[in-house]
């Protein structure tokens, strides 16, 4: 029998945290060691501190865990880190410091120039920055991964795959983002009933930057970022998950719409535990992609795309789907860390 890692989660009592402890569960490589959170849940068993939120019952198996501070030690290999980016900088690091492995789905440090942010179909080589950060930082044993803006994660696949084939000159999208992508309690229903809500503070410019360091290469120690423009617009819409986005594409090479399809259709997923069968699904259908019948493809971990044309202004338009809380927060990190197992680097 395969080793089995001993995980902790930073931030264990929140959305993203509940989503980590409900897709963990009877996880073939690792098991939940340790629960950690704020000052107010600490001391507490888990079945207490958590009000759980997710569709089901909570996991027997959390239930009576104590949770601990939000601070090393804690009696695991490496960390899930879902805090909230204001005390995300100063944890993660100190975790880090202290020999641990951080797999983030923090914002803090995605775009540090030291620091991989990973879609692991995408730029799993991007992992040659961690010796690069242990050096510059002197982590030792620790480092820091991150997963990209849930925003970035519906299209960022796509836009590889014709970058890959075409090369993409510059990309206009406009993400219409669930209420679930806020956290808990969210939004006020006040505000997002009946309503689209035509900012989210901070969202533009990770939408437009992300990207491009996830479609960048790495090479000579550092990244250096894809040389396409990105302008976004972010609205918060009445949807409870999955993150809908709007893209119009200016490519560098002529391409058939029957190209387009096909680079998208045939781009492939990974081999891992968490790996959809098929990491982007090209719809036919005129009405798809929806959030409410598209989000939970291949357990939550599938882009579904739809909508392809030739665009008036731009080359082509599509329409790009991801689940939001699974593909877009807490299953990234975990298919990132069963990609640093399958590169021995956890």
């Amino acid at each position: 029998m395969s080793k089995k890692y001993r995980v902790g989660i930073l931030g264990a009592t929140g959305t993203v945290g509940q989503r980590f402890v409900q897709l963990l569960e009877n996880h073939p490589q690792f098991e939940v060691a340790a629960l950690a959170a704020s000052d107010r849940s600490a001391g507490k068993p888990y079945s207490q501190a958590c009000a759980w939120k997710l569709a089901g019952a909570m996991p027997e198996y959390v239930k009576e865990i104590i949770v601990e501070p939000i601070t090393p030690p804690l009696d695991c290999d490496f960390v899930f880190s879902s805090l909230p980016s204001n005390v995300a900088r100063e944890t993660e690091e100190a975790f880090a410091r202290a020999g641990y492995p951080v797999i983030s789905n923090s914002s803090a440090y995605r775009m540090d120039e030291d620091v991989p942010l990973l879609i692991p179909e995408i730029n799993h080589e991007h992992l040659g920055l961690i010796e690069v950060q242990r050096r510059k930082r002197g982590f030792g044993k620790g480092f820091i991964i991150t997963n990209p803006n849930c925003a970035v994660v519906s299209f960022a696949p796509p836009l590889a795959a014709l970058d890959r084939q075409f090369g993409v000159e510059s990309v206009f999208v406009t993400t219409l983002q669930a209420i679930s992508g806020a956290g808990y309690p969210g939004v006020s229903s006040f505000d997002i009933t009946d309503n689209v809500l035509p900012y989210i503070a901070g969202e533009e410019p990770k939408v437009e930057t992300e990207a491009q360091k996830i479609l960048g290469t790495f090479a000579d120690g550092a990244i250096r970022k894809a040389d396409f423009i990105v302008s976004a617009q972010c609205f918060r819409v009445d949807v409870l998950d999955g993150h809908t986005a709007s893209v119009r594409v200016k490519l560098r090479k002529t391409s058939t719409l029957e190209d387009v399809f096909e680079a998208m259709k045939s781009f492939p997923s990974l081999d891992l535990y968490s790996s959809p069968k098929e990491f982007i699904i090209v719809c036919d259908e005129p009405s798809r992609p929806q959030p409410r019948l598209d989000r939970d493809n291949g357990k939550g971990m599938t882009i579904t795309v739809g909508r392809i044309f030739p665009d008036n202004i731009f080359d082509y338009r599509f329409v790009s789907l991801s689940h939001n809380t699974v593909r877009g927060a807490a299953g990234a990190a975990v298919l990132n860390a069963e990609l640093l197992i399958d590169k021995r680097l956890l």
